[in-house]
């Protein structure tokens, strides 16, 4: 469980290690961040990690931009699916469900 932000984020790194995760990690940034700077943050966190999968939050509690996934996305060579609404493992593939104004798909 990672944020990047003020000390009053370790509150949002508490709340997703109860529900699971095995780790927080804290990078302090007393600044806004613009999503640009939030995703060299990400890579260079994913860099030295190596996660299988990077999950990211559908919306930001900020300024609500919904860039930094895809940014992440492009500059990591990572695959990515948008507003996923389950996902499922099938052998080293997963299948993703996600929300469409029109239903699912």
């Amino acid at each position: 469980v990672t944020s990047i932000g003020k000390v009053s984020c370790q509150e949002t790194i508490r709340s997703g290690l109860a529900m699971g995760g095995d780790r927080g990690i804290h990078v302090v940034c007393e600044d806004d961040l613009e999503p640009l700077a939030v995703t060299k943050v990400l890579l260079k966190l994913i860099e030295n990690e190596k996660p299988d999968i990077v999950l990211m939050g559908k919306q930001a509690i900020d300024d609500d931009s919904n860039q930094t996934g895809q940014m992440l996305s492009a500059l990591s060579g990572f695959s990515q699916a948008t507003f996923a609404s389950n996902i499922e493992k099938e052998g080293k593939y997963l299948n993703v469900t996600r929300e469409i104004d029109g239903g699912l798909e």
